[in-house]
């Protein structure tokens, strides 16, 4: 295991490990709201599928990304709509919009192109002077693609918002204290519905960086179940964007280690690479799962007036 293969393990892990960051990052502005959303793989594969037909038609990778934010977005509506306004359960409608955006995709695909898989070019890295140049980790880390470094200040820009602004405040009380932010005259189902939206628009940005960064190519079904990983990250983060970057990039490993051994000569099975990042969800649930800090009204539905 030399530095190839290191070099490998971190590149692979951020090619990974964004797609994951950016959903689990709008699923913790979602929870700390009181939104469960459970239909976050969806929005996902929407904002893939739309990213990638916008960069394929447009040749734009940035307006790709457009079109992923707003499909991911448009997909959030649904549940704004059944959940945020009318009160339905929020893991039966998440469930539903996760099954019908997987049918829908992969109806829109076949119907589009066949049985064809056209391939988006390359999108161009940003080589950091200087840090670029370190061994092993310079090549992997400091020589990305913009959205990578726009995704890291992300980072902070959600958790500086939710800890520091007025309505980082407000989203957290309609999470935990609903009832509370509501008696000060502040609109509870407003400020649940713009998280929604922003965890869509995160959502489907990390389905364009998996679409059109990741993989060049969009594939039905080809989140294989990220979604819930980025839920199961949120949740563990207990609120703390920090953590959401350390959990993504930990589960990235353990989805591109096993390519990486393949790399260096060590053959490794199908089977197990499928089920290594679902064994560490297990591990991390069963490690950490106690520990877990989620809002008192996360997936109560909120009616004004009733207490």
């Amino acid at each position: 295991m030399d530095a190839e293969f290191w070099a490998a393990v971190i590149a692979g892990a951020i090619l990974a490990g964004m797609p994951l960051l950016l959903a689990a990052l709008g699923e913790m502005v979602s929870e700390q709201a009181g939104i469960l959303n459970i239909g976050l793989e969806g929005m996902m594969l929407f904002g893939a599928y739309g990213g990638f037909v916008v960069a394929n038609w447009t040749g734009s990778s940035w307006l790709g990304f457009l079109g992923a934010l707003i499909a991911g977005m448009a997909v959030a509506m649904l549940m704004v709509v059944f959940c945020v306004r009318m009160g339905r359960d929020q893991i039966v409608v998440g469930i539903a919009i996760l099954l019908s955006m997987q049918g829908l995709t992969s109806l829109l695909h076949q119907v589009q192109f066949g049985e064809s898989y056209p391939r988006l070019d390359g999108v161009p890295s940003i080589p950091i002077p200087g840090l670029s140049k370190i061994p092993v980790i310079g090549p992997s880390v400091f020589d990305q693609p913009l959205m990578f470094y726009i995704g890291i200040v992300l980072i902070f820009v959600v958790g500086w918002v939710l800890n520091k602004t007025n309505l980082g405040l407000n989203i957290r009380a309609a999470g935990w204290k609903p009832v509370a932010l509501d008696n000060a005259g502040v609109d509870v189902l407003k400020i649940r519905t713009i998280a929604v939206l922003v965890t869509g628009g995160l959502a489907g940005l990390g389905g364009g960086y998996m679409a059109i960064i990741a993989a060049g190519v969009f594939v039905p079904f080809m989140t294989h179940g990220q979604g819930f990983i980025a839920i199961v990250i949120a949740m563990l983060a207990r609120g703390r964007s920090v953590w959401v970057l350390i959990g993504s990039f930990l589960f990235g490993i353990a989805l591109s280690i096993t390519t990486a051994l393949q790399l260096v000569g060590v053959q490794v099975s199908t089977d197990l690479i499928n089920m290594l990042p679902f064994l560490v969800v297990i591990l991390a649930l069963a490690l950490f799962a106690r520990q877990s800090y989620l809002p008192a009204a996360l997936a109560l539905p909120f009616e004004r007036g009733k207490r």
